[in-house]
């Protein structure tokens, strides 16, 4: 898909390779965690054990607090949503990364679409008038997006396997904590859905990152071809 500009150099993956050996087993788990908590809650339509637990908490929340919950709800919304992909796009193609600013779409987008697709297979509903609820496509939203912009900062800045892996997990568990917590507090998920919606982004953006690379990396061999002689 790119090049460098000096001669024929590989253009920076989108998943670092110090990182790649543990990313890619921590969204193999995050998917069994996804399955798992889909055939926990399949059908239901109440909260569980774990819900209950979470609701008690956060139970009471006044108007300020709602009104904070409505702006990183925004975030989440089409228009919030677009402008957040947008600025994300153009600051990879303003830093010469076209393959991280792929990933924007293709990681984001997979998220998005895997957490309608499980939604309607789980058949979990919140509030009594049928709205789907797991997994929160909200969580999984802004924590895929975080997870985009954190691999393009850590490959970037060279940082090793730990302190990368590091990285790339506390910014998915930040992004992922701040919109459940939201959607908690407006009524919108059960805890458990803002759950499976981080646990899908994890799972989703490593392969899809992973993948881009590869389809990439394929394009640029094929393109150098074999030479003459």
């Amino acid at each position: 898909m790119e090049r460098l500009a000096e001669g024929d150099r590989p253009a920076p993956a989108v998943l670092p390779p110090p990182i790649r050996s543990v990313l890619l087993p921590v969204a193999t788990a995050a998917a069994l965690l996804v399955l798992a908590l889909g055939l926990r809650y399949a059908d239901a339509a109440r909260p569980g054990r774990l819900d209950v637990r979470i609701l008690a908490a956060v139970e009471g929340t006044g108007t300020r607090t709602r009104h904070l919950a409505l702006a990183v709800d925004f975030l989440g919304e089409p228009l919030g949503a677009a402008a957040l992909i947008a600025a994300v796009v153009a600051g990879c193609l303003l830093l010469r990364r076209p393959r991280a600013a792929v990933l924007v779409v293709t990681g984001v987008g997979a998220a998005v679409v895997a957490t309608r697709v499980l939604k309607h297979l789980v058949g979990r509903t919140i509030n009594g008038d049928g709205n789907l609820s797991y997994p929160s496509g909200h969580t999984a939203f802004l924590t895929a997006l975080a997870l985009v912009a954190v691999l393009l900062a850590t490959g970037r800045s060279g940082l090793g396997r730990a302190a990368g892996t590091t990285l790339v997990l506390l910014a998915a568990l930040a992004a992922g904590a701040a919109m459940g917590w939201a959607q908690i507090v407006l009524s919108a998920h059960y805890p458990t859905d803002t759950l499976g919606g981080w646990f899908t982004a994890l799972a989703v953006v490593p392969a899809t990152a992973w993948t881009v690379d590869r389809v990439a990396d394929s394009a640029r061999h094929r393109r150098s071809g074999p030479h003459p002689g």
